[in-house]
């Protein structure tokens, strides 16, 4: 089988890499420097060159505050990379699995979003996204789109090494107590994703549609950095934890809206053969590795 992998420098794209080598799957990775994928010419090229069984977009403008000033590349980059990517789909008729985000909500739930509530995005970064997946539905019919949140791994910017970074540099940080989500390991959204493509292949077939794929213990970000510093001692990586504080959105104003309820519930992968991401163990991973 033959993947077609964009975004190979981000979390994910790195991490898919990791769980592809040493099967039989001939993965052909591409940063936006390689393949541009706002760019048909680009695209069309790359594509009759593989000829890929599956491809799968791992490439997104993820700059959340920076998007709000940024409009227009993030809808190039997340709308129409997307919509291009899916024409070419359609035209092979082979699949398309393409990533999206829980920023297509506004975050007002009081219980985990399925993925056929309401999306309502409050932010740039939010509707580009959104646009993106309105564009992929309407362009193939063999699409798998997996919306995730509060993605880390060992690789690239995110929010362990943050805190990590933070945990050495001070004795007491406030960290955000009144946003809730889930978060998720990207090894384990790769394992998801080469799963798909892996029983795509045996089978011929898959339940085409929108999924959440995310951690399996919803936390708030408070939550989430406690957790981080108290395996980070235990692996050494810290040697003290320093003194945390609970704080509220309004404490810590950005550019963009962030949800304030981003769970997702997972029931509907499980039809997949995919289970939801358990979190601490991936953060032990991330740990050791780092």
């Amino acid at each position: 089988m033959r993947i077609l992998l964009t975004g190979k420098n981000g979390q994910l794209g790195q991490c898919f890499q990791d769980v592809v080598e040493g099967t039989e799957v001939e993965l052909f990775a591409f940063d936006s420097t390689e393949l541009n994928i706002t760019s048909a010419e680009q695209i069309d090229q790359v594509i009759n060159r593989i000829k890929p069984d599956v491809i799968v977009n791992a490439a997104a403008y993820t700059a959340v505050d920076k998007a709000e000033s940024d409009t227009e590349v993030a809808y190039l980059v997340n709308a129409t990379g997307p919509s291009l990517l899916a024409e070419q789909a359609a035209k092979l008729d082979i699949p398309l699995i393409h990533i999206s985000t829980d920023y297509v909500f506004d975050g007002e739930a009081v219980e985990p979003y399925k993925s056929s509530d309401v999306t309502n995005p409050q932010g740039v970064y939010g509707a580009s996204k959104l646009a993106g997946e309105e564009l992929v539905t309407a362009t193939c019919d063999k699409y798998i789109i997996l919306r995730t949140a509060w993605v880390f791994s060992e690789y690239g910017n995110n929010f362990v090494k943050t805190m990590l970074r933070l945990g050495k540099e001070r004795d007491s940080l406030g960290v955000v107590a009144d946003q809730y989500g889930s978060p998720t390991y990207a090894g384990d959204i790769a394992k998801a994703i080469l799963t798909l493509c892996l029983n795509y292949h045996s089978n011929g077939v898959l339940a085409w549609g929108i999924y959440h794929f995310a951690g399996d213990m919803p936390t708030s970000w408070h939550g989430f950095t406690r957790a981080i510093f108290y395996k980070a001692q235990q692996h050494g990586v810290l040697l003290e934890q320093p003194k945390l504080a609970a704080i509220s959105s309004e404490q810590y104003p950005t550019p963009a809206k962030r949800p304030a309820f981003s769970v997702f519930d997972t029931e509907e992968i499980r039809d997949l053969e995919i289970s939801s991401s358990p979190w601490l163990r991936g953060l032990d991973k991330v740990l050791s590795r780092l």
